[in-house]
């Protein structure tokens, strides 16, 4: 695809968003299985809801441009997914490899909260008033399954793992 204009950059940008969650929709299961956490098995769980919710929005709103939405592989993903299996495969004492799944996950959230603060932003630019109401909602759930993981680090997790000298 060539970018000539900011609504090709919107377009791209919204399949490697699609792409991202839909990778996304994969790994969810795994990290929320190697969870020792019930809270941080919870939040996979919730979020993975979350996500396959996103999808659906980037794919009302290809729907909408009357574009599809596949045809690019969101590589940063891609390889953000690759640290959380490494996570996910490394032996060790529970909070400390809960500790380490929340800081693979939160990488994911700001990732995501980047990509759709900027979509968001080219879609108010282009006039399109739909999309930008559903792209502010995800990106408000990212916000907020950041925050949570937070809550659930700190002093939680992240101070059992402390404990693991």
């Amino acid at each position: 695809m060539s970018l000539n204009s900011l609504e090709d950059l919107y377009v791209e940008q919204l399949k490697d968003l699609y792409s991202a969650e839909t990778q996304l929709v994969k790994a969810l299961p795994k990290m929320a299985k190697a969870a020792s956490t019930p809270e941080l098995k919870t939040a996979f769980t919730q979020h993975l809801d979350q996500t396959e919710q996103h999808v659906q929005r980037l794919e009302q709103i290809f729907n909408k441009l009357g574009k599809g939405a596949n045809g690019k592989k969101c590589k940063a993903m891609e390889g953000l997914i690759e640290e959380g299996k490494e996570v996910i495969d490394e032996k060790g004492q529970s909070d400390v490899v809960d500790a380490a799944l929340i800081g693979a996950a939160q990488k994911v959230e700001h990732y995501e909260i980047a990509g759709y603060g900027t979509v968001r932003t080219f879609a108010q630019r282009l006039g399109y008033v739909d999309a930008v109401k559903l792209l502010q909602q995800t990106l408000d759930e990212e916000h907020a399954a950041n925050t949570n993981l937070t809550k659930i680090a700190e002093p939680g997790v992240n101070e059992q793992a402390e404990k693991q000298q």
